[in-house]
């Protein structure tokens, strides 16, 4: 990414030189960098009320009913998690911030999903189905408040900023849908995990077999 980035800088002052512009395209770049910090300061306030409210949400047990309330569901995607694994709570949680449109919030939640449903993977040296449906769930990022959007937004001045919810929540209510039911077809497609080890001792055999 990084590549692609200075790529594009040195492309547009090589342009800019070459059409009698660079003036203008050293001005974009300063009022680009000035605009970047105010959208981040902007950012600040919103994105530390909401993470104020995960946490409240966290300590006065709110998570554990939003967990038991979700848990048909999650044992349905997520039939490799044991009913009473903190994952379910941690799934909760991050999915919580993703429809709150925190993103940013629901990394770290989604991170410590992830290391307590490595604990019931079967073969550790590749994801498990449920590690696999929690990862497209999430890159689908289903929102019913775009709060990050809707910031940077206002940030800008824009006139009417909660106008982006109704077509974001169609659009990621789509693109989750779709990403469940792509992940449970290929769960149905794809080779059962089976323990590295066995795998390992089943290879080193079928090696044996074949030099004799």
């Amino acid at each position: 990414m990084n590549y692609i980035f200075y790529f594009l800088i040195v492309i547009s002052i090589i342009a800019g030189a070459i059409n009698g512009k660079l003036t203008d395209v050293v001005n974009s770049i300063l009022m680009g960098a000035e605009l970047s910090v105010k959208v981040a300061f902007s950012l600040i306030g919103i994105m530390a009320f909401w993470l104020g409210m995960m946490k409240i949400a966290e300590k006065c047990g709110l998570v554990e009913i939003i967990a038991k309330i979700i848990k048909p569901v999650t044992k349905r995607l997520f039939n490799e998690i044991p009913n009473d694994s903190p994952a379910t709570g941690d799934i909760a949680m991050s999915f919580s911030a993703n429809a709150l449109g925190l993103t940013n919030a629901a990394t770290p939640i989604g991170i410590k999903a992830m290391e307590e449903m490595q604990k019931y993977n079967v073969d550790k040296t590749s994801a498990s189905n449920a590690m696999c449906m929690f990862l497209a769930m999430n890159t689908a990022g289903f929102q019913l408040i775009p709060a990050t959007v809707i910031a940077v937004l206002i940030s800008i001045g824009y006139k009417n900023p909660t106008e982006i919810i109704a077509p974001t929540l169609v659009v990621t209510t789509i693109a989750f849908l779709s990403a469940i039911i792509i992940s449970k077809i290929f769960q149905k497609l794809w080779t059962p995990q089976k323990p590295a080890e066995t795998t390992a001792k089943k290879e080193k055999e079928e090696k044996v077999e074949v030099s004799a």
